[in-house]
């Protein structure tokens, strides 16, 4: 008898569809560490996700890997804590100025003759901000992949399962906390906003450069 020649379908021509409950969980997880990333200071994530693959050596880390790791992990952490204790002002000069978070208000005060920085004063929620920040910025660093396969590269199939589940929980936690505790500073890392004085000063040059003219309506 003559033997037929059955092709065998690859793995590479099936169409393996994702069940939607594992893409939906993705995406979850996805946008929840997208928002948490939102909280920690812009050029702090950056420092550590360009660096990170090269201290780490990509994850295949000797002794030496280990120590710099260890050190990129704890700056990045201790300026993501320090950041929240900074905020800005537009001064008098219209120039953005930044400063550090005191019980009397910001300091240094430069070019704030008539701005009231005692609002800038320390608060109770900036501590709560300052260890939700450092928990934030934790989480993510721990279980970045680099740093997972150069210090715990048996914990792989774990991260897989924690991404998924703690940005989500955390987010929970964080979005709670801060409908308590508002944040309201605008410091170093952060992205600058138009606060009272900055919208003042503009409104009253635009008022003395392009005054009404009456007769223009006639």
């Amino acid at each position: 008898m003559d033997k037929k020649n059955e092709t065998v379908p690859s793995h590479s021509s099936l169409n393996i569809e994702t069940p939607p409950t594992t893409t939906s969980t993705t995406n979850k997880s996805t946008n929840g560490i997208g928002s948490l990333i939102k909280l920690l200071p812009t050029g702090t994530v950056f420092l550590f996700q360009f660096l990170n693959p090269v201290v780490t050596n990509s994850g295949q880390c000797k002794a030496i890997n280990k120590y710099l790791s260890s050190i990129l992990l704890a700056i990045c952490g201790f300026n993501c804590f320090f950041s929240t204790f900074t905020d800005s002002y537009t001064g008098t000069d219209n120039k953005r100025h930044y400063g550090f978070v005191t019980p009397k208000g910001l300091w240094p005060s430069e070019a704030s003759n008539s701005i009231d920085l005692s609002k800038y004063k320390l608060k109770v929620s900036d501590f709560v901000h300052a260890v939700l920040v450092l928990i934030i910025f934790a989480m993510l660093g721990l279980l970045d992949t680099n740093t997972v396969l150069c210090f715990y590269p048996s914990f792989v199939k774990t991260q897989k399962t924690l991404l998924q589940v703690m940005p989500v929980a955390i987010g929970v936690v964080v979005g709670w906390v801060f409908m308590v505790f508002p944040q309201q500073r605008h410091g170093i890392g952060y992205p600058p906003s138009t606060d009272s004085t900055e919208a003042s000063s503009r409104i009253s040059n635009d008022t003395t450069e392009s005054p009404q003219n009456p007769i223009n309506n006639v």
